[in-house]
């Protein structure tokens, strides 16, 4: 329907923040998640872009944050799952480290979908998640949040042939997108070598992916690697 607006988790910094303004730039109405206020929230509700604060590590938040989204809105033209947190596994603490992880990356967009989609009354309208390189490989520090962005990539799938023709279920799964202000240098120079293309490329490049498969009639169930090449720069 015209004027459905894009929902949009996790869109207080970095790569969510860029691509909400793109989106808005572009002419598209949006309302957005954020877990913690920030200045950059106050600049999007200047644009007159809906913000409704979420903590989705938690049950409470995650259906506090479906009931406002109804309320307030009878169809989305697509929904957009950012939201995320990156938390090191802990072996005092790896229980609720994983069940956190799991909740934002798993639960959270799982609950949304199903509330949500009824609302995507669009002729194939979007779902898009935004998971990790690490999904497919591990992660010897962070195996938690490694193992709930592989679950989120198996909700693709799955999402994909239960919302089928009518809504289009994909992913985004990033490498290196930006660095860190406090990244020294010397990481830096480590991580950039572990690409074929060698660069960071910023947060446009998850907005071009994004507006691709906005743009796309005949995509859905896949997982986009944006990733430099990385997987193919064996030793």
């Amino acid at each position: 329907m015209p004027g459905s607006p894009i929902l949009f988790t996790g869109a207080a910094q970095r790569v969510g923040l860029y691509c909400v303004k793109a989106l808005h730039a572009q002419g598209h109405q949006l309302v957005v998640s954020y877990r913690t206020r920030r200045d950059s929230i106050n600049a999007l509700e200047k644009l007159g872009i809906d913000c409704i604060q979420a903590d989705f590590a938690s049950d409470e938040g995650i259906h506090g944050f479906v009931h406002q989204v109804k309320s307030r809105y009878v169809s989305l033209r697509a929904i957009v799952h950012n939201a995320s947190d990156w938390l090191p596994d802990d072996n005092l603490r790896q229980a609720q480290i994983f069940d956190t992880m799991m909740a934002v990356h798993a639960k959270a967009p799982l609950l949304i979908n199903q509330a949500l989609a009824p609302l995507l009354n669009q002729d194939k309208a979007d779902i898009i998640h935004l998971t990790d390189f690490v999904a497919q490989t591990g992660s010897a520090k962070h195996m938690a949040y490694a193992a709930s962005k592989a679950a989120l990539e198996n909700l693709t799938m799955s999402f994909a042939r239960a919302l089928a023709p009518r809504v289009k279920v994909n992913a985004i799964a990033p490498a290196l997108i930006c660095f860190n202000k406090h990244d020294d240098e010397a990481y830096r120079q480590k991580t950039l070598k572990k690409s074929l293309l060698g660069t960071e490329p910023g947060e446009q490049e998850v907005f071009k992916a994004i507006s691709w498969l906005l743009d796309s009639d005949y995509m859905t169930g896949r997982i986009i690697g944006l990733d430099g090449g990385r997987p193919l720069n064996l030793p």
